[in-house]
């Protein structure tokens, strides 16, 4: 009898442990799954803050712009200097205003534009969602002004204001892009930057402020954001972002392990909990990787799809919203502009400028529709940043067809290579990097063509 109950007693004991190993195992598998889901989550929050960091806070910063609520000018396109962000345009000299609403909304106002020229107002929150466009468009080529107010702001719209736009989160960028026809163009475009101006809600209604909020204490940036001390930075970060009532759950998921706005976050430091957050980051970067590889469809080596939009356009894919952060944060709706990317050529094989030559042949009667301009922007395969060439050509658009050579059927090839082709093809040459390509492609304001798919980029083919 006493061996049957220390037999039962035994077995008992093993059944318990049994059971808590396999309590242990589930915390664990979902500790794993949380942090690879609040990773993906957050993914396009810490791209958005190395921007606003390196752009607003950082003095020290090489990429400085300025202060918040204050529209910043660069009366110049983008070069291989400027690495806040990847995949950058150079093709129209920005001017940012980040927004800092939390004491009250911002107004910005745009001139009159003349018809012919092309420019954009583009309104992004913290999330990377596209909230809202000005320009010509959305609104035209007509003087205004607009208001952003957020999330936290209930008051009425003030009557000389020509709509009001609600941002999700306090913070915000605001993106003006601004058409540049040719170098001797760009006298013209700081002039029509110089008169984008912004102002709090109350100076442009000439009324007493709100009480001044001091600027949070940012953290300093750092590329370990992108790793182990994503979720530090992404406390810091929710705190700027209420939740919806659409991720209410999710936000309360992800507090099971620490993550809740403006609370401090420690990584577990030794175990089974450790390694589940420390593979659950890992891969959740790597899901962001390959569904940036899987954007779109592929076409003649390029990816043509939709990548950028509003809450409305992600539908909950916080995967295809991380993806096309990392692809290059702050692309426009499709309607707006389409970025075909390539790393391929026609063949499937990865572009690299040190094993091959290429080129794109355009039929004079297939070049990319649009309402604007196009572009096709070199960049550097293993940062996404623009390239050093000799001849300080970072893309080929439209507004240079009139210098460029074309084929005797009206056709256009485009050469890309490292090295030149040669002086009586350079004005058709887009400088390759010595190594891994990545090129984008940019349709501003894309005929319904493009958008449903009718159109075909041209080929990427390896020179003979």
């Amino acid at each position: 009898m006493n061996k049957r109950i220390a037999f039962a007693t035994c077995a008992i004991a093993l059944l318990m442990q049994a059971s808590v190993a396999r309590a242990q195992i589930g915390a664990r598998a979902e500790a794993y799954e949380i942090s690879k889901d609040a990773y993906i989550y957050a993914f396009p929050m810490i791209a958005g803050y190395k921007a606003m960091y390196e752009f607003n806070v950082d003095k020290n910063s090489s990429q400085y712009k300025g202060p918040f609520n204050q529209i910043i000018n660069e009366g110049r396109v983008f070069t291989p200097k400027d690495t806040a962000i990847v995949t950058p345009n150079s093709d129209t000299p920005y001017s940012m205003l980040q927004v800092d609403l939390r004491a009250e909304p911002v107004v910005f106002c745009v001139p009159e534009i003349e018809k012919d020229r092309y420019y954009s107002v583009q309104l992004t929150d913290m999330y990377s969602f596209n909230y809202g466009y000005v320009g010509s468009r959305a609104t035209g080529n007509g003087a205004g002004c607009y208001m952003i107010a957020g999330p936290g702001w209930t008051g009425e719209s003030p009557v000389n204001v020509a709509k009001v736009f609600k941002s999700e989160t306090q913070f915000g960028l605001v993106i003006f892009r601004t058409q540049l026809f040719n170098a001797g163009d760009i006298e013209n475009v700081r002039k029509i930057q110089s008169q984008y101006w912004a102002q709090t809600l109350s100076y442009f209604l000439n009324q007493p402020a709100p009480p001044a909020l001091p600027l949070p204490k940012f953290p300093a940036f750092s590329d370990d954001a992108f790793k182990l001390e994503a979720f530090s930075y992404f406390n810091f970060l929710l705190q700027f972002a209420p939740a919806v009532s659409a991720e209410t759950e999710l936000r309360a998921k992800f507090a099971k392990i620490g993550i809740s706005l403006g609370a401090p976050y420690e990584l577990p430091k030794l175990g089974s909990d450790k390694i589940a957050t420390e593979l659950g980051i890992k891969e959740g970067y790597e899901a962001i990787v390959k569904q940036k590889d899987e954007i779109g469809q592929a076409v003649n080596g390029w990816r043509v799809g939709s990548a950028f939009g509003d809450r409305a356009f992600y539908k909950g894919n916080f995967t295809l919203r991380a993806a096309a952060a990392l692809a290059g944060i702050y692309g426009n709706d499709a309607v707006e502009a389409m970025y075909p990317l390539a790393v391929t050529d026609n063949q499937g094989q990865k572009l690299d400028g040190s094993q091959h030559k290429y080129t794109l042949t355009s039929p004079a009667d297939a070049y990319p529709p649009v309402n604007a301009f196009w572009s096709i922007t070199m960049y550097d395969g293993k940062t996404q940043l623009l390239i050093e060439n000799p001849i300080n050509r970072y893309l080929i658009n439209s507004p240079m067809l009139p210098e460029m050579k074309k084929n005797a059927d009206g056709s256009l090839t485009i050469y890309v290579q490292n090295e030149s082709p040669g002086k009586d093809k350079e004005a058709n040459w887009l400088p390759a990097p010595n190594g891994p390509i990545y090129m984008v492609m940019r349709l501003y304001w894309p005929k319904e063509q493009a958008l449903n798919g009718t159109w075909k980029p041209a080929p990427i083919a390896r020179a003979q």
